[in-house]
């Protein structure tokens, strides 16, 4: 005997089996909720996945619907396919989902939840191009138009047109103001200033940003206008561009009507400077607060700029991927617009075309052929500044960020600029241990290039990151956080920071203590590339070590080893040893005399000796032996 869930189960599967047939055996139904299936008559597409592209789009369409809905994965796929491989006008395949809403969402929900890969591919494709025609329905120019003129008609046409202009969006305001400035200098035009007016607001939050780049317009009247719907609109991302009218508008009665419209929205923000408010909606930007977020459902975000010269505004698509960093770059640009000195905003601006241009995807064309990377602008802009970008990117674990802001600082800034302290932190030093590789080892060389000459704590981390930085050798290692972590960075970083530790040592610093890195130093003078061993061995001559010492001469013996390089090492030699004294055994003393007076030794090679041996400062029966080996009968 059947229990109750089980009768259900089968009377639903009855139901849903019978209404299928029903629907197969019906002919088509303009509008219908419920998909009919293929046309009578004909035969539905074998099951090889392609089906039947001689169909229109909408008999294709519709068997797409009608066997998805009745768990016919393998034919839906085929009518699938078919749509695709005609390529069809996204705008018409939108149309036939307004005439079906319901079986299309039936269709879709079934689609998602089917184990079944292929179908899934397919449907997503077929959502990316309904998607498409959503969109060119709702921002078509002509569409638009056309309902702005039926503000002015009947109440139902009106209330449509309001609907539809809400649907479009930002893309409504700019054909809504050139209707408005048309209709205050001709009050006889077919479309009400009334109507427009009521109309605009409604729009809500999607027109702020398109009329808040309006208010640059030198209408008067049409500037109050706008003033007016972002106060009745009411979201606080209006904030700046109003207190910005408020204080530098030329007519009083925009600025108290700016005024009033801040009271509408937040009352407490009128005392605030456009400035700060303007730098607060930058970092909300900077963070990707959801409630900035561009229109979904396309890959681009609008920027949305005053056309001076036509009076009218711009539109510039820009990849999501750095909407909202360029957005918060063009709040700041406001904030210093405001108020020069407003520091704060220069800081946060560099941290953000830092940060959009880790996306990888190319900067928008109003940038200009001639507009400057990022790390221009960062070494221009100074140390302060640098070290607020590289605090934000510190506390935020950006390594984009850091690592922009310290490669900028390690261009310009000396001592006194990179142990700069802001607050109660100092970022560069705080960038020593950050989780991103490049990070450390670029705060590092920063350091150490700089030259030091106080006492720090961070001193030895300094010398932890130079000589771990040298040890890599150019091996693969994973990614970090920031950009991946190759072996040709490797080998960069380990030229780099044995160049930085050079610099080090040859100033006598008194406060990076490179004896924390011979290990790596030694081991680097067996690297492959000869500038490193070059490298290692003139640092390794500073430091008073016998290990250091015979680390130099065991490369400059080592004959398999490059001739130059060898001769490099000897010249190493001379310094260690006028330094420190001779710290060799006397074995290898006596190894490097026989090179000498060998006559089979590279005379570079053997000049570059002898300079050492006699830098060493031996006993002078060593060097009567060379004299009298040489000398004839």
């Amino acid at each position: 005997m059947l229990n109750g869930r089980t009768a259900a189960v089968i009377l639903f599967i009855g139901c849903f089996v019978v209404g299928a047939g029903f629907a197969q055996s019906q002919p088509a139904t303009p509008g219908a909720t419920v998909s009919p299936g293929p046309n009578p008559g004909q035969a539905p597409p074998v099951n090889t996945g392609v089906g039947d592209a001689r169909q229109t789009l909408a008999e294709n369409w519709n068997d797409f619907l009608h066997y998805t809905r009745i768990g016919r994965f393998d034919l839906a796929q085929g009518y699938g396919q078919a749509i695709l491989q005609n390529k069809p006008d996204p705008a018409e395949l939108f149309k036939l989902v307004q005439a079906n809403q319901q079986g299309y969402e039936m269709a879709m929900k079934v689609a998602e939840t089917a184990r079944d890969e292929e179908l899934a591919k397919v449907t997503g494709q077929l959502l990316a191009l309904v998607d498409q025609g959503r969109f060119v329905q709702r921002t078509e120019p002509k569409i638009i138009v056309d309902e702005i003129r039926r503000l002015t008609s009947t109440p139902r046409g009106k209330m449509t047109a309001v609907r539809r202009l809400k649907d479009a969006g930002e893309y409504a305001v700019p054909f809504l103001l050139d209707a408005m400035a048309q209709a205050i200098q001709d009050p006889s035009t077919e479309t009400k200033l009334s109507d427009m007016i009521e109309a605009l607001p409604q729009i809500g939050r999607p027109a702020i940003r398109p009329l808040a780049a309006a208010l640059q317009t030198d209408n008067a009247r049409l500037k109050a206008e706008i003033i007016r719907a972002l106060g009745a609109i009411g979201y606080p991302q209006s904030l700046p561009y109003l207190k910005y009218v408020a204080e530098k508008a030329q007519v009083p009665d925009l600025r108290d009507l700016a005024l009033a419209s801040m009271q509408k929205i937040d009352a407490q923000s009128a005392g605030t400077p456009a400035a700060a408010l303007f730098y607060t909606l930058a970092e909300r930007y900077y963070y990707h607060d959801e409630s900035l977020a561009p229109t979904p459902g396309v890959p681009f975000g609008n920027l949305w700029f005053w056309d001076s010269q036509a009076n009218r505004l711009q539109r510039v698509e820009v990849d999501q991927a750095c909407f909202h960093e360029l957005m918060s770059m063009r709040c700041c640009e406001w904030s210093l617009r405001a108020e020069e000195q407003f520091g704060p905003s220069i800081g946060l601006w560099l941290a953000a075309f830092f940060k959009g241009e880790s996306t990888g995807v190319p900067m928008p064309e109003y940038f200009g052929p001639n507009h400057a990377k990022a790390l221009v602008y960062a070494t221009t802009a100074g140390p302060e500044y640098l070290h607020q970008a590289l605090a934000r990117a510190v506390n935020d674990r950006n390594a984009a960020v850091a690592l922009g802001a310290v490669e900028a600082l390690a261009t310009t800034a000396g001592e006194k600029s990179l142990m700069y302290t802001l607050g109660p932190s100092q970022p560069l030093l705080q960038a020593l241990r950050f989780p991103d590789r490049a990070v450390r080892y670029s705060a590092a060389i920063a350091i150490a290039n700089a030259g030091p000459r106080q006492q720090f704590t961070e001193s030895r981390t300094v010398v932890q990151n130079l000589a771990e930085a040298l040890a890599k050798n150019g091996q693969q290692a994973p990614a970090q956080a920031g950009q991946p972590w190759t072996p040709e960075l490797a080998e960069a970083y380990a030229l780099r920071s044995a160049q930085a530790m050079l610099a080090v040592a040859s100033s006598r610093n008194p406060v990076i203590d490179l004896s924390l890195a011979q290990p790596a130093l030694i081991g680097a003078t067996k690297d492959p590339r000869p500038e490193i061993r070059v490298l290692a061995g003139q640092v390794l001559a500073h430091l008073n070590s016998p290990d250091a010492q015979r680390a130099i001469v065991a490369m400059a013996m080592d004959a398999a080893t490059d001739t130059n390089v060898r001769a490099a090492a000897f010249g190493s030699l001379v310094i260690s040893a006028k330094l420190n004294g001779n710290l060799l055994p006397d074995v290898v003393v006596s190894d490097v005399y026989k090179l000498i007076s060998s006559a089979q030794t590279d005379p570079a090679v053997r000049a570059a000796a002898a300079a050492a041996y006699g830098a060493l400062n031996l006993p002078s029966q060593k060097v009567k032996d060379l004299i009298l080996d040489q000398a004839k009968g």
